[in-house]
């Protein structure tokens, strides 16, 4: 049986709103006469592109929001592919670890080049076998979650996320959830829940 394990970015694998906000707010205070906080992308991390913008300028057109928010984009993934932003302790090596039992996958709602600005970063490429988002093909999160699994044949997919989004598009792909409880929210269901990074590896053993 195959098994992959699949991750979400954001309060899964790191915690980038800071860096994220501050990108923005360079093009959003010239465009919008608003700054992008903190407090905004804590508020909104999981949601697909066209909500979250939605979410963050309820007074503003989607269509005066969406370029404004891929020049943003940009910007910022040009930020963290040179600065990074604050990975969660333990992730690189366990990530190691993991890749010498399962396949690993990524999927998020983020812009295109989000998850590659990651990648290159940490120098993790090498360890994951595919990844998706929202950015790079319009769908959300639960279809991207099937598409990894299909795509790559998968027996059993697992999915690590961290808010209840999350969890409700793991059982809408057909994957199976581990909840990162560490990371920016809660889930209601009864599921397998880590307050560290590191008790990943002991928990799909027992999984």
């Amino acid at each position: 049986m195959k098994t992959g394990i699949i991750f979400d970015m954001d309060g899964t694998l790191w915690d980038s709103a800071k860096q994220v906000a501050d990108a923005w707010s360079t093009i959003t205070i010239e465009r919008l006469g608003r700054r992008v906080t903190q407090e905004d992308m804590y508020r909104t991390m999981g949601m697909p592109m066209d909500e979250l913008a939605k979410a963050i300028f309820p007074d503003h057109e989607l269509s005066e929001l969406l370029p404004i928010m891929e020049e943003s984009g940009i910007v910022e993934n040009d930020y963290l592919r040179e600065h990074g932003a604050c990975i969660y302790p333990d992730v690189v090596p366990v990530i190691k670890q993991l890749s010498q039992q399962y396949p690993l996958y990524i999927v998020s709602n983020c812009q295109a080049g989000y998850i590659e600005a990651f990648l290159e970063y940490y120098d993790l490429g090498a360890y994951f076998k595919d990844f998706t988002c929202f950015g790079e093909n319009g769908k959300y999160k639960g279809d991207n979650i099937a598409l990894i699994i299909e795509r790559n044949s998968l027996d059993r997919g697992i999915y690590i996320g961290d808010i209840q989004a999350d969890y409700d598009a793991a059982i809408a792909g057909g994957a199976e959830f581990i909840h990162a409880a560490y990371g920016f929210g809660s889930v209601s269901a009864s599921v397998p829940k880590l307050n560290a990074f590191k008790e990943l590896p002991v928990v799909l053993q027992n999984f």
